[in-house]
């Protein structure tokens, strides 16, 4: 098959969930034969181009603004999709769902992932936020199929617009890395600090993160790895909030080996966004069998299962740090809710089979065989679960 992936930053991940979630798919894909191709935005990425192990890469320009970044790319990508004769196109984000349309005009089947609640990213606001709730509307009369990466977004889409999804979790991307230069280079200790992985931008709720530390009685650090442009404002905010306590120690954005030591070492890895979906980032942390600590939300809830601790979203500050606090005392229940964690990824969460029941998928939709039955669907992933082992 000829199938293409648009709407991200592109490849190689150096950004967010999307991003590796392209990679680890498209690799894969090709891997097994298939014709693949990742829409890169030209700015974003300027040192890879054409290929990246075996996906072909068409690199597009952007107006690389918060609010038009997106969308131009995706426009762009769209009309060069149009005549490209793919058989499966594949976006991601809802708020690109008013162009999902152009690559059927040439005889595509597409697919667009809606992520989690977008609209309520405290980054949104006014005609933004607006805009991004009339495109979960949009989004299932313009695609071939919605996919939601939780059963909490399946069951949104079904209550809110009567509207059938197909689940398909994300896969943890983990390779560890048993090697200390990367600490040496912070003044970490292996096992001596908590960790937070994600964007700095306000949904993500890193301020309260370092507000429950700073209130925690322990000589271990805390971590944060990420980034984000369109948020200096944030970030100073952040900057300011921990500069009297040397324990905070911020990297920036971490890829490969870094992030790798970083991941393997950590004592605890903490995800304080409400954000409902599912978060790439708490997958790969479990798949380095770390203990996570998550807001209570329903994704959150879905996603860690008996395999993490939660925290109160209605008493946010008071109950991350009391759980913080009780769990630094307490390394044997760390250490078996990261083995549980670990067999949870090992298990469900897991790339190869992931991908095996996207090709099964991506089949069906050019075959003309799409499953609509909710039973069947259950049947089909069980199976191609079954099968990647």
């Amino acid at each position: 098959m000829k199938i293409a992936f648009l709407g991200s930053r592109g490849i190689p991940a150096r950004y967010s969930g999307f991003e590796t979630f392209y990679e680890q798919l498209a690799v894969r894909l090709v891997q097994k034969g298939h014709h693949v191709t990742v829409y890169n935005r030209s700015h974003f990425i300027q040192d890879v181009k054409n290929e990246y192990k075996g996906v072909r890469l068409i690199s597009l320009p952007s107006i690389p603004t918060k609010h038009l970044d997106t969308l131009t790319h995706t426009a762009l990508s769209s009309l060069h999709a149009l005549f490209q004769n793919y058989d499966v196109v594949y976006y991601c984000i809802v708020g690109n769902s008013p162009l999902v349309w152009v690559p059927r005009l040439g005889g595509a089947k597409t697919l667009l992932n809606v992520d989690g609640e977008d609209w309520a990213r405290e980054k949104w606001s006014g005609f933004a936020r607006w805009y991004q709730r009339c495109c979960e509307w949009v989004a299932p009369k313009t695609a071939t199929v919605i996919i939601a990466d939780s059963m909490v977004i399946q069951r949104r889409y079904s209550e809110v617009y009567g509207v059938d999804t197909v689940f398909v979790p994300y896969g943890a991307n983990v390779e560890r890395d048993e090697g200390t230069e990367v600490l040496d280079r912070w003044g970490l200790e292996s096992r001596r600090y908590l960790l937070y992985v994600g964007r700095f931008v306000p949904e993500n709720a890193i301020d309260l993160l370092i507000q429950a530390f700073l209130c925690v009685k322990t000589d271990m650090k805390l971590v944060l790895i990420g980034d984000a442009p369109h948020s200096e404002e944030y970030k100073r905010a952040l900057h300011a909030s921990a500069a009297s306590d040397p324990r905070v120690v911020f990297t920036g954005y971490a890829f490969g080996r870094d992030y790798a030591q970083l991941s393997s070492h950590a004592y605890l890895a903490v995800q304080p966004s409400a954000v409902n979906g599912t978060r790439p980032a708490l997958l790969d942390q479990m798949g380095f069998g770390n203990g996570v600590v998550v807001r209570n939300s329903p994704a959150n809830q879905e996603t860690v299962a008996d395999c993490g601790c939660t925290f109160d979203q209605l008493c946010p500050l008071n109950s991350l740090a009391e759980t913080l606090q009780a769990l630094i005392a307490d390394p044997g229940r760390v250490a078996e809710l990261g083995m549980k964690a670990r067999r949870r990824i090992d298990t469900y969460y897991n790339w190869d089979w992931i991908t095996n029941f996207y090709l099964d998928l991506f089949e069906r939709l050019t075959q003309g065989r799409l499953l609509i039955n909710y039973h069947d669907f259950l049947k089909v992933l069980a199976d191609v679960q079954k099968n990647a082992y």
